[in-house]
């Protein structure tokens, strides 16, 4: 009776942090950030970007940043539903995953903080190091991805739906990390392929992983406890 109260309890969690995170990532970036410039733009329409944006960058970067502790319920909760070796190759890739956002939020706001006075050859160096952090943090993103997207395509404790999602999310991840080479267009680091492609099917497979956690959906055939016995 414990543990079926303590689970239900941890569905609960799942879910509420799994609702905040959507909300936070679906609604408040999008409405702030909107396209953001990429390798492209000149210096002179980066600063003007920002002085612009610089409000809604802001409210952006705070979004990411509130986000954060929902992002991590969902993926100590999760880490708990895996096997292992699975369950730690899972929660290095979410660790090394919150982290990169932390660190690439803290250069869009630092060059918004002072937008008035931003020094064109300054805002085109500054973003050309942030817009890295698209190609490499697929590098995370498949390390989270890959061992939950085993279990499901196998059927164990994982359901096979969202090994199906994690097989789309995965592919595309590791075809993603040709923007390391781009520069121009939709491989371009920053541009569509990171941000709109990439970034949504990754957002769309964490949804589906808090929600797969809160909800209960069904899972594979065998429980972890069974696995680790």
């Amino acid at each position: 009776m414990e543990t079926t109260d303590a689970s239900r309890a941890e569905s609960r969690v799942s879910l509420a942090a799994t609702i905040v995170y959507a909300l936070l990532m679906v609604g408040v970036p999008g409405a702030a950030f909107g396209t953001l410039p990429a390798a492209t733009e000149t210096g002179a329409e980066l600063v003007a970007w920002f002085r612009a944006n610089s409000g809604f960058i802001r409210l952006g970067v705070w979004a990411f940043t509130v986000a954060l502790p929902a992002f991590a319920v969902i993926a100590a909760l999760t880490r708990g539903r895996l096997p292992a070796p699975h369950r730690d190759v899972f929660f290095i890739g979410a660790m090394v995953y919150g982290a990169a956002i932390a660190v690439w939020t803290w250069t869009w706001g630092g060059l918004a903080l002072h937008a008035e006075r931003l020094d064109p050859a300054v805002a085109r160096t500054v973003l050309d190091v942030a817009l890295f952090f698209g190609p490499v943090l697929t590098g995370a993103t498949t390390t989270m991805m890959a061992p939950v997207t085993i279990l499901g395509l196998c059927g164990d404790v994982v359901p096979r739906w969202l090994g199906a999602l994690g097989l789309i999310a995965f592919l595309e991840q590791s075809l993603e990390t040709v923007t390391i080479f781009g520069s121009t267009g939709f491989t371009q680091p920053g541009g569509a392929m990171n941000m709109q492609l990439g970034g949504g099917l990754t957002l769309a497979w964490i949804l589906g992983v808090g929600f797969w956690g809160g909800v209960g959906w069904p899972a594979g055939s065998r429980s972890v406890a069974v696995i680790n016995q």
